[in-house]
């Protein structure tokens, strides 16, 4: 059995990655690994639903940069959500 992948491994593999997906991840491992370290202190509910609803908008806009990634040419995505609010 392995003991997993080396810290050169992953940097071979790292370098790899498009500019946009490498500051992808290394905001990812900041996180990781910053969160165990933090200082623990009391949060209002109103601070835990603010910190949950920014965490809900990182992860859609994560999702939309995938779909984005997906399609060729230019598109303006804030038009065509104007224009559907607009139509509705």
């Amino acid at each position: 059995m392995s003991d997993g992948i080396t810290l050169e491994q992953v940097e071979q593999l790292a370098v790899q990655l498009p500019p946009r997906e490498g500051l992808k991840l290394v905001a990812h491992l900041s996180e990781w690994f910053v969160t165990p370290f933090a200082t623990p202190t009391k949060e209002s509910g109103a601070e835990r639903a603010q910190r949950e609803r920014l965490a809900q908008v990182d992860s859609w806009i994560a999702q939309c940069d995938q779909v984005a990634e997906r399609w060729e040419g230019e598109f303006d995505s804030a038009a065509d959500l104007r224009r559907i609010r607009d139509e509705g």
